[in-house]
């Protein structure tokens, strides 16, 4: 066992909450053979996020019994909205208090990856979008994940039902259609997370487990060319952050439409690749 890396790694998802680390350690241990190795994380990480347990009950009991907690947790995770960190913050407090958030220099976030996404989960199960029946059709084959082929087809289903609507609307649940989408689609086989340090309100990444391959996708907001080509520039940072050879950019364009058509490319920059997708 690599116990430097695998530390990492379950540092990352659970950043240290004691219940979770020696949980995914149990899981690996007793219910995984002992796969002691970075794809045995995710899968006991996958494990994890069905488990029946006091902390996920509680979770869900503060969740549903503080409707300002519930609010303040959407609109970070699904909206990407900044919340300022202040001491007599009541709310963020209570959510800091049980572990659910944490403070990150002046900023308030989840408190872990494991939480984010058992919440955002949460979020999707209470309001679904429509979705077409033949959604799964060509993106899961033989095991693997279509990443591409999911992107373009979101953003037909996306003009298809979502064009008309109010334009306010659209921007602050953009990222919540998206991930209403992908779920179905990975559920059982892979979760996604939000990374954290670069979550805004005009930009999520976000980073996608199936099976052993893992995606990075941005999500963006159109404010013209010369942002939209900062955002290649930004792409490819990231995936050299990641050392990754390709993505994924999926931007929204809340300009009046006229005979617009979501649009998918290509675009290749050095070893770099990526898909730039428009939805409109």
């Amino acid at each position: 066992m690599d116990i430097e890396a695998i530390s990492k790694e379950i540092r990352a998802y659970t950043s240290g909450y004691p219940y979770m680390v020696s949980r995914l350690c149990k899981i690996i241990d007793e219910k995984l053979e002992k796969d002691w190795t970075l794809n045995g994380v995710l899968n006991a990480v996958n494990v994890l996020l069905k488990d029946n347990n006091t902390l996920f009950d509680d979770l869900g009991k503060n969740l549903n019994s503080n409707e300002d907690l519930y609010n303040l947790i959407y609109e970070i995770i699904m909206c990407g909205k900044q919340h300022n960190y202040n001491p007599i913050d009541n709310i963020a407090g209570i959510g800091i208090t049980f572990g659910f958030l944490k403070r990150e220099g002046d900023i308030v976030v989840l408190g872990n990856k494991i939480f984010e996404i058992l919440i955002a989960n949460y979020f999707l199960i209470k309001e679904k979008a429509k979705m077409p029946q033949d959604v799964s059709i060509g993106i899961v084959e033989n095991g693997k994940f279509n990443m591409a082929l999911c992107i373009k087809k979101f953003a037909q289903h996306y003009y298809e039902l979502y064009g008309e609507r109010d334009q306010k609307f659209l921007e602050r649940e953009c990222r919540f259609l998206f991930l209403t989408y992908l779920k179905p689609l990975i559920n059982g086989a892979g979760f996604y997370h939000i990374e954290s340090e670069t979550r805004n309100s005009m930009r999520t990444d976000l980073m996608i487990d199936y099976g052993t391959e893992q995606f990075i996708v941005e999500l963006k907001l159109w404010r013209g060319e010369q942002k939209h080509e900062k955002a290649h520039e930004q792409l490819i940072e990231y995936l050299n952050s990641k050392n990754k050879s390709e993505g994924y950019l999926l931007t929204f364009d809340f300009r009046k439409r006229r005979a617009k058509k979501p649009s998918a490319k290509w675009v290749r920059k050095g070893k770099k690749k990526f898909l730039d997708c428009l939805a409109v």
